[in-house]
């Protein structure tokens, strides 16, 4: 009776499953694995690229600690879910927004979409994803302004004269489109975290390995915007892949679809939400205005998660199917 532990005998809701891993383990392997893109961001983008991965940390880290102060709650910045969230924004962002609106990004993300609803667990939507739809919603001009590889822009101050680019997804068929090899190592225009796609498959598949996903929306997601992306290219394997390489489809296939609170519980469910999410995405960039359709088919995916969940729930044991009691009878 040494090793007997009394929180085996506690019941709760459904479902009956117990984890020992602590969120803030489980943050911090996030964290990490989003490192190594985020650095390499830096280093084609410039200081500048690393003041608003700062700038967005600390103000996502001073918005939780803040509310919680004014709330009388206990300060819950210590589980890392606002250190990933803000990690994760400064990632999608270009590093020519003005650092303001992406402190102001990060305050809708923690305050309104998390806190609000009751904080991390009770969100029905990924924070991240919902201060990107804000901040383009609200700044799109900024959102779309592409710095260039290597170019050196001021850290502060007006940026009107800066260099730009387009995105790589929005020349994928275009002769000034980048090469293979430029968008799988990363050396192209973009938001901070998105241009090594290399680099972040790296850090999906130390998420997978270390057992903090689970490879069924990746893989459902990626594959299904390949097989997508192949019929309306007309069986074009080198643009079918720059699509797949370009934007922000791996970072969010292996990062933000992920996330624990807004996917769905089964193995199922997760793979419905990664074909739906790889509809919505190929959908959104072949027929929308807009090149990009990452972003909105996760956060369409957060909101249907509860009836995929329903949908796909397993059976209990013993359970018969409606369709079968009324054959029977």
């Amino acid at each position: 009776m040494e090793n007997f532990d009394e929180k085996s005998l506690k019941v709760s809701e459904t479902p009956h499953l117990r984890s020992y891993k602590k969120t803030s383990n489980i943050m911090f392997k996030v964290f990490l694995a989003l490192c190594p893109a985020a650095f390499y961001g830096v280093r084609i983008f410039g200081p500048r690229a690393a003041i608003m991965i700062l700038v967005s940390i600390a103000s996502c880290l001073l918005s939780e600690t803040v509310y919680n102060l004014i709330m009388k709650k206990k300060n819950t910045v210590s589980d890392g879910s606002a250190l990933v969230t803000g990690m994760l924004i400064a990632m999608n962002v270009s590093s020519l927004m003005p650092y303001w609106q992406v402190a102001l990004g990060c305050v809708f993300a923690i305050i309104i979409v998390k806190q609000l609803f009751g904080g991390l667990g009770c969100n029905f939507m990924n924070p991240a994803l919902a201060g990107r739809a804000f901040l383009m919603a609200s700044f799109a001009g900024n959102m779309t302004n592409w710095a260039v590889p290597g170019e050196k822009y001021p850290l502060f101050g007006n940026l009107a004269d800066a260099v730009t680019s387009p995105t790589p997804l929005a020349v994928a068929e275009t002769e000034n489109a980048a090469t293979l090899s430029e968008l799988f190592f990363g050396n192209t225009g973009g938001c901070i975290g998105e241009t090594s796609a290399f680099l972040l498959i790296l850090g999906g598949i130390y998420l997978i390995a270390a057992g903090v996903i689970r490879i069924h929306i990746p893989l459902s997601y990626i594959g299904t915007v390949f097989v997508l992306t192949l019929f309306a290219t007309g069986f074009d394997f080198n643009i079918t892949l720059k699509y797949l390489l370009s934007g922000g489809l791996m970072l969010g296939a292996f990062f933000m679809a992920t996330d624990y609170v807004t996917s769905p519980m089964t193995g199922k469910g997760r793979i419905v939400a990664g074909i739906l999410c790889g509809i919505l995405t190929v959908s959104i960039r072949v027929y929308g205005g807009y090149p990009e359709g990452v972003s909105y088919s996760i956060l369409l995916m957060n909101a249907a998660t509860p009836l995929i969940d329903k949908v796909c729930r397993q059976k209990r044991f013993g359970e018969v199917s409606a369709w079968k009691k009324k054959k029977q009878a």
